[in-house]
């Protein structure tokens, strides 16, 4: 159903006056293309020159605001996360601003600390820092409990990151708050089992947010353009099985406090299906979150955006409609809707279109794997690309 009231082509102004062309957004994607310690390398920056014109904003994959805050995956060495924990990652950052931002487009970064998941240096002799140090029985490391020198320590962490990020010449920031890392551990009760005052009420698990929120706005009035674009990734539910970490009702009064203690230009709704409503409830994450939120906080969906039709139903529930396998296999997904050309827009990966997409050789590894559960339309025609020496992607880019 498309919306009445909101276009795929308009013009999107955030509350501090930054402008967006179209309501699509290139959502937040590893690409595994890192160096060692996160360094931009060729293909990374193959990948988003590629993605020029895939959307009005595109945010950068999450990268990791400190030592041992990452990697949280790599296939092999020199595949690595992105990082953005010191000034020699600024040279590489902004070689991604400029080619993201060379048709006109926005560019942001996305900033996290990957807290249990980081299992890269948890299996290279770092640790894997987590709110409680609990046994958990899907990761073959131990976790170690984050001191609160620590805590302090990523907080100004997260600080520094938005300098870099703003000294990169990127538009915004968005503050990973969700899948499972620190942010989301610290406000798990299931994850965050703290007797401190980084743990137990409500008040305490959302320390922890309330601080980084406060150093990343504090940089941003110092440092940044007036209309730089403060954004806050969130999951909407922590629910498996017996393990309840937060519900919809939890996530919803976080939403509300984000929206009215601190002045972010979007939320982001992070989830696999853009319209999923929460069990006995008629309206969607988005739209429960709308309710709780200033109408200048614009909401962002994602989850089965794959081509015109889904993109424009999706602004029946929010403000704006990202997009992330249809920009995988597409790079000119949101430049083909903004000219009326959505009915070309490629929705299929085939071994032409690899190369077309320039997607990094750890991606083409990934998604060409059959057992790969999140899969991309027309997955069995490059099948056999699985386990091909990475020069042979590269041929005819």
């Amino acid at each position: 159903m498309i919306s009445l009231t909101k276009k795929l082509t308009d013009t999107v102004k955030f509350r501090h006056g930054a402008e967006i062309k179209g309501r699509i957004v290139q959502p937040p994607m590893l690409t595994n293309s890192g160096l060692s310690q996160g360094f931009v390398s060729q293909d990374t920056l193959d990948y988003y020159q590629a993605r020029s014109e895939s959307a009005g904003l595109v945010i950068v994959e999450y990268c990791y605001v400190i030592k041992d805050g990452g990697p949280s995956h790599t296939w092999a060495a020199n595949k690595e996360q992105l990082g953005i924990q010191s000034d020699a990652h600024i040279e590489g950052l902004s070689q991604i601003a400029k080619a993201l931002k060379a048709k006109g487009n926005k560019a942001m970064v996305q900033i996290n600390h990957s807290g249990r998941e980081s299992n890269f240096p948890a299996r290279h002799g770092g640790r894997a820092l987590a709110p409680s140090a609990i046994d958990f029985s899907f990761l073959d490391y131990p976790v170690e409990e984050i001191t609160e020198e620590e805590i302090y320590q990523v907080i100004e962490a997260f600080g520094d990151a938005t300098r870099r990020a703003i000294q990169a010449g990127f538009d915004g920031v968005e503050i990973h708050g969700a899948n499972h890392y620190l942010h989301q551990q610290f406000f798990s009760k299931w994850s965050n089992q703290r007797t401190d005052q980084w743990g137990g009420s409500y008040e305490n698990r959302t320390r922890f947010i309330r601080a980084v929120n406060d150093k990343v706005f504090e940089v941003v009035r110092q440092e940044a353009p007036a209309d730089f674009i403060v954004g806050y990734r969130i999951s909407p539910e922590e629910i498996h099985g017996n393990n309840v970490g937060y519900t919809y009702e939890d996530s919803t009064r976080l939403v509300a406090d984000l929206g009215k203690d601190y002045d972010f230009d979007y939320i982001h709704v992070s989830h696999l299906d853009y319209k999923h409503k929460p069990e006995g409830q008629d309206l969607t994450y988005a739209q429960l979150y709308r309710q709780v939120l200033p109408e200048e906080v614009k909401l962002i969906v994602v989850g089965g955006i794959t081509n015109e039709e889904k993109a424009a139903d999706a602004l029946n529930y929010a403000d704006l409609a990202a997009v992330g396998r249809g920009t995988l296999i597409d790079p000119q997904f949101g430049k083909k809707i903004m000219e009326g050309r959505g009915q070309d827009i490629v929705t299929e990966i085939s071994p032409e279109q690899v190369k077309i997409s320039k997607l990094p050789p750890a991606l083409i590894t990934l998604f060409s794997d059959p057992q790969m559960p999140l899969q991309l339309a027309g997955r069995e025609s490059i099948f056999s690309l699985h386990g091909q020496d990475s020069d042979y992607y590269r041929e005819g880019y």
